[in-house]
């Protein structure tokens, strides 16, 4: 009888110790390390263990880019360089659009995204920066593995060397999809008072109302309702982070699936993505005084 309430004691607290770490790695994952950004962008991140999201982004069609641009380095705090691709403006200016790569990396699509803009806005700098040091994704698979490598401070380092490249006068604004839609707010943060716009493309949002407090310009967010990740939901509770920190955000949503405006993506809507490129234009040349 002894031995049997000795097992049965034994099992009870076994079962709560595995129900307290279980708890604990809940909340551990559920918010990552404090730090800059973590919450957000790690949080993302996590879903390259997702198979649905994986499964969502077939690879990439084959495409080149050749045409105006060069590769850059640039210092950051960390000591590692930085890189990324830079389309200078027509004319000397200060103004400097930061294009923020998909899961996929700094690959010719982006070059292609970057060149489009300072087509544009060609009185606007245009670096396409690379969080990947150099990896660029062919298969989801590889994807998920680089996306989930990112570390935060790494790919904070690198956003402050390009804005260091940029020069302390600089006007600085983002865009990014997917990955780089999440850290295009995430720059618009660091960048502080130099920070004249953001648009992010289906990217996880700061959750933080006290960090999104600090920003200094409004947001543009473009979203998809048929997301299963960043969803409605999501996206509805960023308005009201938003709404609580004091600041401004115009959300545009449409009616297709994540990565809707990417043209490598089966999920690729031609209409909705040339309708948001748009909107991303308009927005862009507004907080720039950008002129056609």
């Amino acid at each position: 009888m002894l031995t049997k309430k000795l097992l049965t004691l034994g099992a009870a607290l076994l079962s709560l110790s595995f129900s307290a770490s279980a708890q604990q790695m809940a909340s551990c994952c559920a918010r990552p390390a404090a730090n800059l950004s973590a919450s957000a962008t790690e949080a993302f991140a996590m879903l390259a263990s997702d198979k649905d999201f994986s499964g969502g982004h077939d690879a990439p069609l084959p495409y080149s880019y050749a045409g105006e641009g060069k590769m850059i380095e640039f210092k950051t705090p960390d000591g590692t360089p930085g890189h990324g691709f830079e389309i200078k403006s027509a004319k000397p200016s200060n103004k400097y659009l930061f294009v923020i790569h998909e899961w996929w990396g700094l690959n010719d699509y982006i070059k292609k995204e970057a060149a489009t803009f300072a087509n544009e806005m060609p009185d606007v700098n245009v670096i396409a920066v690379d969080l990947y040091d150099g990896k660029v994704a062919t298969t989801p698979e590889e994807a998920g593995k680089y996306m989930g490598e990112v570390k935060t401070e790494r790919a904070v380092s690198i956003l402050k060397g390009a804005q260091m490249y940029a020069g302390p006068k600089a006007q600085l604004a983002s865009i990014g999809w997917c990955f780089g839609g999440g850290w295009s707010l995430q720059e618009a943060l660091l960048g502080g008072k130099q920070t004249v716009g953001c648009v992010m493309y289906y990217g996880m949002p700061e959750k933080d109302p006290s960090k999104l407090k600090s920003l200094n310009s409004d947001v543009l967010g473009i979203f998809a309702t048929q997301d299963k990740w960043i969803n409605p939901e999501v996206v509805g509770q960023f308005k009201k982070d938003m709404n609580a920190a004091g600041k401004s955000v115009t959300i545009e949503n449409y009616d297709a699936d994540h990565a809707f405006a990417n043209p490598s993506n089966p999920k690729f809507n031609k209409e909705y993505a040339t309708k948001a490129h748009g909107q991303a234009l308009a927005y862009l040349r507004g907080r720039f005084k950008s002129k056609a």
